[in-house]
């Protein structure tokens, strides 16, 4: 399903935009990416969290003129815009929501059709790459995004629809899901910290860059590596698609031994990510919603957690 090639319509997220000449400085205090990384060709995943390292919103964030922009859950995006502000009184940047300016595309094995846009996208993740008005960026599985102003949507549409299927969202998901990339959606807000989704393992998070809201517990965790909860892939051969935050249970435990962060439907059933406790995890015995609910089966993700190399971003 996720492995032909095809373009979707990223309609599911929203973009906050913060501007002006300290907004470099005003997102290093307040997310967990190094913006020093970034520049017009590297993009980077990032998460912004309360002083107890709980994330409030994960996103995918580029260097735009003369700030950036962040793609993140819509749900999340008019609590995150009023809560930045906040902090931003006393800064040179100013905060809006630019969704509806622009319109985002998600390319796999696209190469080509942004190649006839003028855009020859490097394979390294993280990579951007402009031509005019138009950029693209490369995930860490090879897919890619496209960015432009949202009037090139029915013009940027018909080109591609020229050389590619077009495929419901859930296909692009589908691949986050396999690529072992977590998000923060509404439910799931405050609910977990940076390591639990793995995203320090993905490049959201760097120990090198000094001090934002909730680093101190963040590395903590690191360093200490108490971390009992972190990030599956699963599937599931029945049942409904399940929700982010939605339960799993094991017979090990009379309560609850994980939370759903992303699922998608899958050629045979879901396949879906989730924060799940060692031991549950361990004992293998997963169910989703109750301890008599459907079976989870574990499956691989595309990458390793190595410690060592994580803490040198």
């Amino acid at each position: 399903m996720a492995d032909s090639a095809f373009f979707s319509l990223l309609n599911h997220e929203a973009l906050l935009a913060v501007r002006g000449p300290d907004a470099a400085k005003f997102l290093q205090g307040q997310l967990t990416c190094n913006l020093n990384y970034l520049d017009e060709r590297t993009g980077s995943l990032g998460a912004r969290c309360t002083p107890k390292g709980r994330m409030t919103s994960s996103f995918r964030i580029l260097q735009d003129g003369d700030g950036y922009l962040l793609a993140m859950a819509d749900e999340l995006l008019e609590a995150q815009l009023a809560d930045l502000k906040k902090y931003a009184v006393f800064s040179k940047s100013k905060l809006a929501d630019e969704s509806t300016a622009w319109v985002r595309f998600g390319l796999s094995g696209g190469d080509d059709a942004l190649l006839a846009l003028g855009l020859d996208l490097p394979l390294q993740a993280d990579s951007v790459v402009r031509a005019g008005a138009l950029l693209a960026l490369r995930l860490s599985d090879g897919r890619a995004e496209l960015w432009a102003p949202a009037a090139e949507r029915e013009n940027l549409n018909t080109r591609l629809a020229a050389q590619l299927r077009e495929a419901p969202l859930n296909e692009w998901l589908l691949g986050q899901v396999r690529a072992g990339i977590g998000q923060v959606f509404g439910s799931t807000r405050e609910l977990f910290i940076p390591q639990m989704i793995n995203l320090q393992a993905v490049g959201g998070v760097s120990f090198k860059k000094g001090c934002y809201t909730g680093q101190e517990i963040v590395a903590r965790m690191q360093y200490l590596g108490k971390l009992k909860r972190r990030l599956y892939r699963l599937s599931l051969t029945e049942g409904e698609l399940p929700a982010p935050g939605a339960e799993l249970f094991s017979p090990v435990h009379g309560s609850s031994v994980g939370e759903v962060v992303l699922a998608a439907r899958a050629e045979n059933g879901v396949e879906l990510l989730a924060v799940v406790q060692e031991d549950a995890k361990n004992d293998g015995r997963l169910h989703l919603g109750s301890v008599e609910g459907p079976s989870l089966s574990l499956l691989d993700l595309p990458y390793e957690l190595d410690a060592d190399r994580e803490i040198q971003r």
